[in-house]
């Protein structure tokens, strides 16, 4: 059996090219809708302005060796230390933790409901927290 390429190559050239939109369009329609969405997303009105100290919660050569990190929170409107309510100790969105806290304790930061939930060790937990320094 032969096949006859000329009467294929005839019925391709009679067709015209069927072009199809529909998945065009959904690529289209789904890149606007991300790009809108993306576009839309404002920053918060109380952000802060931190220094670089604060953004990196770490002691510096100027700073020297500290008992106390840094925990800076947007947002931020409740600490619980061992169940008590330390609130008190926040300014401009940080709270100063004790290293000891840092290293054998429990923190638990939920930014939704900016709080910060902190398990001490017993013998530290009147000082675990303390309001951070003011410039």
């Amino acid at each position: 059996m032969t096949i006859d390429t000329k009467r294929f190559k005839d019925k391709i050239e009679q067709r015209s090219p069927n072009i199809n939109l529909v998945p065009l369009l959904d690529v289209i329609f789904t890149i606007m809708i991300f790009l809108l969405v993306m576009l839309s997303q404002h920053p918060t009105s109380d952000v802060q302005n931190y220094t670089q100290d604060q953004i990196s919660a770490k002691p510096t050569s100027q700073s020297g060796t500290s008992e106390y990190y840094l925990l800076p929170l947007n947002g931020l409107h409740k600490v619980t230390v061992n169940g008590v309510d330390r609130s008190d100790m926040i300014r401009n969105g940080a709270v100063a933790v004790h290293t000891r806290v840092m290293d054998e304790g429990q923190i638990v930061i939920d930014s939704s409901s900016g709080s910060i939930t902190i398990k001490s060790p017993d013998d530290i937990a009147d000082i675990a927290v303390k309001a951070p320094a003011s410039d």
